[in-house]
């Protein structure tokens, strides 16, 4: 078995009697809120989440947002643990979430492997969203096999055309969007909201693990034996397409691996950046150790 396995259960992450109650004390002004939500506009509804789902609990969390939020609710995920312990609260209580995630065509075989096990294991199936292939053949024909790694704009390309454009396709008509960022996990991270309007998409987009710590993650996988990926016990704290990501080194920030030939403060995607560049922002949080193996 590997390290995640071994250590004792984080028992605070599951439910509590105080947790419990918070929640069902809130039972009159959820309801009355559910009794508006059909006429709500998305900004409002964006407000009323942000005003109660820190006190909760992962799986509080989802079950509100997805109680809050009318019509198609997604949830991207890449396999990491963020992601697992999202999906973990999502399968396990049935809850009418569509978890797709983005299949570059550059993923680690490890990544189709725990893609696998989570299907088999909550009898599942994952929905995949593919790179265009005419868009990959023009990418290709342009740059060349690795030609991502020349320039930032032609990393920037290739992320657009394998991740952008998909997660486009993923949301269309989507209400709610929601992602396993954590403030920790990077500066620009740090100052994003749980909740926020994402004007470009017209959605309310949710980010339900944002003030967790990776050992908070790593505890929650643990309890409930959860299926990570095996590249987590050698070094990879943050994974994502295979030649873009190697593991980090002692004392290295949490996304040092990804796209780790460029500045530290250009390592983002595409998929979580507004229109004028940045993550979407919220007040500073004071950063955590991270966890290491």
């Amino acid at each position: 078995m590997s390290d995640l396995s071994n250590p004792d259960a984080g028992e605070t992450l599951l439910f509590s009697d105080a947790t419990q109650s918070r929640y069902s004390n809130r039972g009159g002004r959820t309801a009355a809120r559910h009794a508006r939500k059909a006429t709500r506009s998305l900004a409002e509804i964006s407000e009323d989440l942000a005003s109660v789902l820190h006190p909760l609990d992962l799986f509080h969390r989802l079950n509100v947002i997805r109680a809050q939020i009318p019509g198609r609710l997604v949830f991207t995920t890449s396999f990491g643990l963020e992601d697992q312990a999202i999906g973990h609260a999502i399968f396990s209580q049935g809850l009418a979430i569509e978890v797709v995630t983005l299949d570059t065509g550059r993923l680690f075989p490890e990544t189709h492997d725990v893609w696998a096990e989570t299907e088999r294991r909550y009898g599942i199936r994952v929905q995949a969203f593919v790179p265009a292939q005419k868009k990959v053949e023009e990418l290709l024909a342009r740059q060349g096999i690795n030609g991502f790694r020349s320039s930032l704009e032609a990393r920037h390309a290739c992320c657009d055309v394998r991740k952008v454009m998909p997660l486009g396709r993923a949301l269309t008509d989507a209400s709610g969007w929601i992602t396993g960022l954590r403030s920790e996990q990077s500066a620009d991270r740090s100052q994003a909201h749980m909740v926020s309007l994402d004007n470009r998409r017209n959605l309310v987009k949710v980010n339900p693990l944002l003030d967790w710590r990776r050992d908070q993650v790593l505890d929650f996988i643990r309890a409930h034996d959860v299926p990570y990926n095996p590249l987590h016990d050698r070094g990879f704290l943050s994974i994502g397409c295979a030649p873009c990501t190697r593991a980090v080194l002692p004392g290295e920030p949490e996304r040092a691996g990804r796209w780790w030939w460029e500045q530290e403060s250009q390592k983002e995607c595409g998929l979580h950046i507004t229109p004028d560049g940045r993550v979407v922002r919220a007040k500073t949080t004071q950063p955590s150790d991270a966890f290491s193996q």
